[in-house]
């Protein structure tokens, strides 16, 4: 079904390897023409994204990605381009296809010399082929002041697959990494790209698959995927001639303690936006004018307790709970409230700290329900530490998913959706985001999608993409100061 959602594979390194070991011994392709195509992309992007450079400097480390590094210099110099090379490593350990690489260049008057801080120049273009995928820890040693220099230098960097000291599978620094303005990447797209701290380090990515044949990427597993909204958009049917408000089903909107009715209210305001037929609010008696003057479609009403929501929650296609809930005893017996009707639920803010806490959630483990936590809240769901969620956030909402059923969605920069089959990521969206509400409208919008019954993952996947896309339109006017109600115009624009 993922194929159909409008997707990329996303691979790791060990993946990415097994890719490359299928083209060479199950394919035929020798490893140094695989080797020979990737530098030749790299140089490629090099001279159309700085026509008219005079020199170039490669670091060089002593695996493959050095010996990509080696033929890129190895084409300038062919091209009458200035260029040489600083070694990292000792020369003695480079063997197999970059063995070759070196040596082509070496013969044909490639300059290669040990590196040294002080042999960085100060213009032209240096190309990072230092580290690649292979790397197994923290960054050491000469590397350390090879990417430092690289990061101090002020000249424009190539990587050559993936920044050196940026982990491929998880976008975490491996202690320091270089900061690239453009990164080419071979053969898989590495997960690793577009999450964490990829987006600092990589610029701009180009992907060339190096001609090899699509019956290699038949041959390895791939559980992750990149989403494209615009495939996404195309899962929502055109509305006909007929069309009602009852087609688009009725979103109630739980939450708004003392202090936090905004919260609800966008919420509410997103799920209209985004094309639900109805929506309610079930939010404090105090609040009710306050949501009826800022959104008189919406319909809100005052409770006291959970006693008072059954009415409500009966006449409820799909539940959104948590913005601005709290986590009193009122926001405690409205979650139970919920929970118990066994309804298609959105679960976010306070309704999952409440279930991280122990407190009163009728079932813990449902399959229509999607979990909305932002790295702090995935760390209460999960007994460990934010940092341990972000130090690998394919694993984490994996098991995010795996403890709580249903569809979980770790927010962040390159947000993930896990349904248990597959770990499908969103990689739009920008800073701008970092500000009071967002995660408020998020719910809204995939409360609406559940309600226009596009089925559970769909929802979560499409209301991801559909959220950080709007936010990238609406940061064309800046970044700074970029409100989550900026969004809610944008997104119906986009819905079309």
């Amino acid at each position: 079904m993922f194929e159909q959602l409008g997707t990329e594979n996303l691979y790791t390194a060990a993946q990415t390897r097994e890719l490359d070991r299928c083209a060479i011994q199950d394919h035929g392709i020798p490893g140094i023409a695989l080797m020979s195509r990737a530098a030749n992309a790299c140089f490629e992007a090099l001279v159309h994204n700085w026509p008219g450079v005079e020199h170039i400097q490669v670091l060089c480390g002593t695996g493959n990605n050095g010996g990509d590094g080696f033929l890129v210099a190895d084409l300038a110099h062919k091209r009458g381009i200035g260029v040489s090379v600083l070694q990292l490593g000792d020369p003695a350990k480079i063997a197999g296809d970059a063995a070759l690489a070196r040596a082509q260049a070496v013969a044909n008057g490639v300059r290669i010399v040990p590196f040294k801080r002080a042999l960085l120049e100060s213009a032209g273009v240096l190309v990072d082929a230092m580290l690649g995928t292979g790397l197994g820890g923290e960054v050491r040693g000469a590397y350390c002041e090879a990417i430092t220099a690289i990061n101090d230098s002020g000249l424009p960097v190539l990587a050559v697959d993936i920044p050196s000291g940026l982990c491929s599978d998880t976008g975490r620094v491996l202690g320091l990494a270089v900061k690239a303005d453009l990164t080419v990447t071979f053969i898989g797209l590495k997960r690793g790209l577009f999450t964490m701290a990829a987006a600092d380090h990589t610029g701009a990515i180009e992907f060339n698959d190096l001609g090899v044949p699509p019956e290699v990427y038949q041959q390895v597993d791939c559980d992750s995927r990149r989403l494209e909204l615009e495939a996404l958009l195309e899962r929502l049917p055109a509305r006909p001639a007929t069309a009602h408000k009852g087609l688009y089903g009725t979103v109630l909107v739980v939450g708004g303690d003392y202090g936090m009715a905004g919260a609800a209210a966008l919420a509410a305001e997103a799920a209209l936006r985004c094309g639900a037929g109805l929506v309610r609010v079930a939010t404090r008696p105090e609040h009710v004018a306050a949501l009826v003057a800022r959104t008189p479609e919406a319909m809100p009403l005052g409770v006291r307790s959970g006693q008072d929501l059954a009415a409500l929650v009966d006449a409820a296609d799909v539940l959104v709970v948590g913005p601005g809930l709290g986590q009193s005893p009122w926001a405690e017996q409205l979650l139970q409230a919920a929970a118990a009707s066994g309804k298609p639920m959105v679960l976010d803010a306070d309704g999952l700290n409440l279930l991280a806490a122990g407190g009163p959630v009728a079932v813990r483990r449902r399959d229509n329900w999607v979990l909305t936590p932002h790295p702090g809240e995935a760390a209460r769901l999960l007994d460990c530490t934010t940092a341990e969620v972000q130090a690998d956030r394919f694993d984490a909402v994996r098991r995010l998913q795996q403890r709580y059923g249903g569809v979980a969605v770790l927010k962040g920069n390159g947000s993930l959706v896990a349904d248990g089959s597959q770990l499908l990521l969103s990689d739009y969206g920008n800073p701008g985001m970092a500000s009071g509400g967002m995660g408020d409208v998020l719910s809204g919008v995939i409360g609406s999608l559940l309600a226009q019954h596009l089925p559970v993952v769909e929802a979560a996947a499409l209301g991801v993409c559909l959220h950080g896309a709007a936010a990238d339109d609406a940061a064309l006017d800046g970044q700074r100061g970029l409100l989550a109600s900026d969004l809610i115009p944008r997104m119906r624009t986009l819905l079309g």
